[in-house]
């Protein structure tokens, strides 16, 4: 793996993320800190109970962009930045892009679904955990090529030792990880890469259609909020 990595280009696209999420956690700070529940849900933090009864969808698309605590911010942004190098230049920097803002998106609606309605919920470990799937999605149609083949195996290890642990952290939300991974799979199927093998045609139409039933019924079910 070491040999592909110096010749892949730069990941502008990643590097373009992360400045945003730096940025964001300094506006974070500068209302009044990273770990104020009041400053998060200002900024769009998840908070299922607001999300239903205010209809709050935005925050399925911002809470992706937040961030409690520095170590929090850190440990994301270095897995982000380790995938993209690898992922941006295999798929495409678009492509990157509107898996990773997608995979945010459907890691908090798998959250919204099932998670707990008064609780509150930011990071970019959503979009983090879809950039796993996407990685997992081209190594099942490309496992024939040694690089795809390492970097698959490491995804699948990373998301399997990352869950593990999930179950026995506090505060973690398991759900909207699971969530990321799942969309992040089925988006790339759906959106396909650059130079790789794609998946048929009639793959990707039931990626799209399994994607849209995904996200009504988390949608339906985050609605009803539990007492």
């Amino acid at each position: 793996m070491e040999n592909s990595k110096n010749h892949l280009p730069i990941p502008y696209m990643t590097i373009a993320i992360l400045i945003v999420l730096v940025g964001m956690f300094i506006v974070e700070t500068a209302l009044g800190g990273s770990t104020n529940a009041t400053v998060l849900l200002k900024l769009g933090a998840m908070n299922n109970l607001v999300v239903a009864s205010h209809d709050q969808f935005w925050r399925l698309f911002t809470a992706q962009f937040l961030h409690i605590g520095w170590l929090h911010l850190a440990s994301n942004a270095v897995m982000i930045y380790y995938l993209g190098q690898y992922l941006e230049p295999l798929i495409g920097s678009w492509r990157f892009l509107g898996i990773y803002l997608l995979s945010g998106i459907g890691g908090n609606l798998f959250s919204f679904a099932l998670g707990n309605d008064y609780s509150l919920a930011a990071g970019a470990s959503t979009a983090l955990f879809g950039l796993l799937g996407a990685v997992i999605a081209l190594y099942v149609r490309n496992r024939e090529i040694p690089f795809i083949e390492q970097l698959g195996k490491m995804s699948i290890a990373l998301a399997v030792i990352n869950l593990g642990l999930d179950l026995f952290i506090k505060d973690i939300d398991i759900l909207g990880h699971i969530g990321g991974l799942i969309s992040g799979f089925f988006l790339c199927i759906l959106i396909g890469n650059k130079n790789l093998r794609k998946y048929h045609t009639k793959l990707r139409i039931i990626s799209l259609v399994i994607l849209i039933l995904y996200t009504v019924w988390s949608l339906r079910t985050g609605m009803v909020i539990t007492k």
